[in-house]
């Protein structure tokens, strides 16, 4: 069997890594002509995304990278604290990890070339058809190639959702504005890799302290009204360092302090979210990741989620006899996970966005719930996801890490 991968950043070769281990041969098409070193800012691999690099001996590729996640402190614009989030494996035996994206992208890159896996730039996706014993796939360069299946891993605004139907929806805005940055000399009273999480008077701030005095930050901006494509990405760094400054001036913590001293603006963008895309698949064509069900970065499982999805399809692909029956019990399987995380991560965004009512009423009650709602069930089913690559992928479980 013969895998055609459309989309090489995280969930690409992830996907042809677990092909390979499943016995699929596989390559990867990249439309742009070089790879992705410098694209994005940092990113949390939670310990379901990490246990799923386990599943296929892949977690050593990104091991050494970004640093240990524990936890995430909640705090209001006054400093009240509002909870703590464990971000790790309910067993204690993986925890997440905060990396640069790409840091992942490489490690994973690096990985799937050493274990022979083909990966091709410049190949830019322009049309793909079931022929009924194969799927033919076209390029913009005017080239084809031909496989048994085509895997869309093309992210967020995916040529290949679009090919397996033409009416998909498109992204959704979350109202939010997001970018990050990178500070020293600033001194921070925070665990060194925990997040300290900032429900701002105007604007929501994230920060870390890294083990090497580096704090990673972002900031996330209510805009109700989507911004045209390319505007605020046009924004420079100092203008941003002024506008962010003065937005969280009245808060209490580092965030202002850590803004103007910060040697790294990044570029910024608008948050959007995936979700209820109705068909995943169409004969031998299927989107995974980002291209099928994309939460929005507030979840922190954009990556672990794309890593989950290769090693399950990859699963179902080497223990179903047809490629259409694999496809549909790897949805069965994946849709109600992905679809609650993506939910989750909406309604916090609405907090993030909250006004002054909204603000006293959160501040009021996450005390309260977030204790049950993020360190109990919720977090067990997000954070301990367990695969089990030797078992039968025609047997369902509950996906939950053993303790």
């Amino acid at each position: 069997m013969k895998a055609l991968i459309i989309g090489g950043g995280i969930a690409g070769p992830a996907a042809a890594m677990a092909l390979q281990r499943a016995g699929v041969d596989a390559t990867v098409y990249e439309a742009h002509a070089g790879g992705a070193e410098n694209v994005g800012v940092f990113l949390t691999l939670g310990s379901n995304g990490i246990d799923a690099l386990r599943a296929i001996e892949a977690d050593a590729a990104v091991g050494a990278a970004g640093f240990e996640t524990p936890g995430i402190d909640m705090v209001s614009t006054t400093g009240k604290a509002l909870g703590r989030v464990r971000t790790g494996r309910p067993d204690g035996d993986i925890t997440s990890r905060t990396l640069k994206r790409a840091d992942l992208y490489r490690g994973l890159r690096d990985e799937a070339l050493r274990r022979g896996i083909r990966i091709e730039h410049g190949k830019r996706l322009v049309d793909a058809q079931d022929t009924g014993d194969g799927v033919r796939a076209v390029f913009a360069d005017g080239s084809e190639e031909y496989g048994d299946l085509l895997i869309g891993c093309d992210g967020l605004h995916s040529t290949v959702r679009g090919l397996i139907d033409p009416a998909a929806p498109a992204p959704a805005y979350s109202g939010l504005i997001g970018l990050g940055g990178y500070t020293r000399g600033v001194p921070v009273n925070t665990e060194v890799g925990s997040y300290q999480m900032v429900f701002g008077k105007r604007a929501f701030f994230g920060y870390a302290p890294a083990p090497d005095g580096e704090v990673w930050w972002f900031a996330n901006l209510p805009r109700q009204d989507e911004p045209a494509r390319g505007e605020v990405e046009a924004i420079d760094a100092e203008q941003w360092r002024r506008r962010l400054t003065a937005l969280f001036a009245d808060d209490a913590g580092p965030a202002a302090e850590l803004i103007r001293a910060s040697q790294e603006i990044t570029p910024a963008s608008p948050m959007h979210a995936m979700l209820g895309v109705p068909a995943w698949h169409r004969g031998r064509m299927i989107v995974i990741g980002d291209a099928a069900h994309a939460p929005s970065p507030t979840s922190g499982q954009g990556a672990s989620l794309s890593i989950e999805d290769a090693v399950e399809l990859a699963k179902a692909l080497r223990d179903l006899p047809t490629i259409e029956g694999a496809f549909a019990a790897y949805e069965a399987l994946r849709r109600p996970r992905v679809e609650r995380i993506v939910k989750q991560a909406a309604r916090i965004n609405n907090n993030k966005a909250a006004g002054p009512v909204g603000r006293i009423v959160r501040d009021l009650l996450m005390p309260l719930l977030l204790p049950r709602l993020a360190n109990g069930e919720q977090s067990r089913q997000t954070y301990g996801y367990y695969i089990d690559w030797d078992a039968s992928a025609a047997v369902r479980n509950d996906g939950l890490a053993r303790s």
